[in-house]
């Protein structure tokens, strides 16, 4: 017999956090570390981090144990603008008990679209946070966009 699924519901106060964040003025790098309290079923605030590099971020994450992470990045572009993206992104280490990261990855969908997020990543080592590898990500969607405009243009 499989197990349901289990979809955790987002806290009010996180809600709120989450939409102040979103809308939030400064321009440096900032977090906010998400996880799973199992009593309640419920995704709640575990930390907010101020002018923290990707670097720093991932050394704030437990080696054992996933956690969600809405972070806005300063993101310099090749041409030299600069934009603010938030990133989700999920950190669900390898060694993880099964358990827990079915109960985050049930949640995961359920927090992204709470948060109205688009640029979405997954991390399975959190060594492998840093900004090359976010930069990296975000290029991405850097690139669809400048492809998408190419496409509208002809």
């Amino acid at each position: 017999m499989s197990e349901s699924l289990v979809v955790c519901d987002v806290s009010e106060d996180l809600v709120e956090k989450l939409r102040k964040f979103r809308f939030r003025k400064e321009t440096h790098n900032a977090a906010i570390i998400m996880k799973i309290d199992k009593d309640k079923c419920l995704v709640v605030l575990d930390e907010e981090l101020e002018g923290i590099s990707p670097d720093e971020l991932k050394d704030e994450l437990p080696e054992r144990q996933p956690r969600f992470i809405v972070y806005s990045y300063k993101y310099q572009h090749d041409d030299g603008r600069v934009s603010y993206p938030l990133c989700f992104i999920f950190s669900s280490p390898v060694g993880c008990k099964p358990e827990q990261q079915m109960m985050y990855a049930g949640s995961k969908n359920k927090l992204v679209q709470t948060a109205e997020l688009t640029k979405v990543f997954e991390i399975r080592n959190t060594e492998d946070l840093t900004e090359e590898w976010l930069r990296e990500k975000l290029g991405f969607f850097t690139n669809v966009n400048i492809c998408v405009s190419k496409v509208f243009m002809y």
